[in-house]
């Protein structure tokens, strides 16, 4: 591992979408941004999809075997508001990104140019507004590989970006579940370990604390905050968003050190914007007695491969 630098002031914002509109969805980042760099965050980390949302209990016109044409109009709806990376949407963020000097791990829903198929992304902004990393969810969850195909790649299905603060890494929601995706983050010497996701389950504050300690890296776990009056009135799927609760997703975010440890506590129930200062020397001072791929990892005994091309 190269020298890190010591601190990294990171921004993890919990916020509410706006549900299936790109352009009002670009305008909220862009002026979450401008306000978390109020307290000069070098790292600013947005939830998953958080552009144009997570249709949480929507059909979108999928049951087995049939497909409704209501749910088809609401599924183009999603697909109209779906952004290209990259396009006229991600220049405008790379903007703010560059006005304020950050780098920015921002979820989208993805389209692809070519093929129309939407993926589940996350993209990583570099403080001069360059796109630095696309990741692509590579098994959507449950029903939702009925709208976001597998990640397709040329290359590089688990890139990092490089930072003063070590390589820094994405996966989305319950990719964490997936103990060989987590190690190709970990191959990587990844230090922070982005998670964009839309899982309030009180479980899930465990498996979070047990991957910052198994990756021996801080974990930044960001969330969204919505309620049922956030989804559009006129959608035609509208009565499957009536039977939802009236919050959806009440957050969670927060950060966990190294050692397991929340450096800040779980966020719920609201916007907000949090900040924490992290030690990055934590990370090869907790890699003493364990490091997942390194000297406890027996490779002499057990192979890992990653298909990255």
């Amino acid at each position: 591992m190269r020298d890190l630098a010591d601190k990294v002031r990171v921004a993890v914002v919990q916020a509410t979408p706006v549900m299936f509109n790109k352009k009002q969805g670009v305008e909220k980042t862009v002026e979450l941004i401008e306000k978390a760099a109020e307290k000069n965050p070098d790292l600013i980390v947005f939830p998953e999809l958080f552009i144009p949302g997570y249709p949480l209990g929507m059909h979108l016109g999928f049951s087995i075997g049939k497909r409704d044409e209501a749910g088809r109009e609401d599924y183009k709806r999603y697909y109209d508001n779906s952004i290209l990376v990259p396009g006229q949407e991600t220049d405008v963020i790379g903007e703010a990104c560059r006005r304020c000097g950050a780098y920015v791990s921002v979820g989208v829903s993805e389209r692809d140019p070519i093929s129309g198929t939407l993926y589940n992304s996350n993209i990583v902004f570099r403080p001069d507004g360059t796109i630095d990393a696309l990741h692509r969810k590579i098994k959507p969850t449950g029903s939702e590989r009925t709208i976001w195909g597998d990640c397709h790649t040329k290359e590089n299905y688990f890139p990092v970006t490089e930072s003063p603060w070590g390589p820094m890494g994405v996966l989305i929601c319950w990719e964490s579940y997936m103990p060989l995706a987590r190690v190709a983050l970990y191959e990587k010497g990844v230090t922070i370990y982005i998670e964009p996701n839309t899982n309030d389950n009180p479980e899930w504050q465990d498996t979070i604390r047990h991957i910052a300690i198994e990756g021996r890296c801080f974990f930044i776990n960001a969330d969204m905050v919505f309620h049922r009056d956030d989804y559009p009135a006129d959608l035609r799927e509208r009565r499957f968003v009536d039977e939802l609760p009236e919050m959806v997703c009440r957050g969670g975010s927060c950060i966990v050190d190294p050692k397991g440890h929340y450096v800040t506590e779980p966020v719920w129930g609201r916007e907000e914007i949090i900040y924490a200062d992290l030690d990055m020397q934590m990370v090869p001072a907790s890699r003493m007695e364990f490091d997942p791929c390194g000297h406890y990892s027996r490779p002499d005994i057990l192979e890992f491969k990653v298909n990255d091309k």
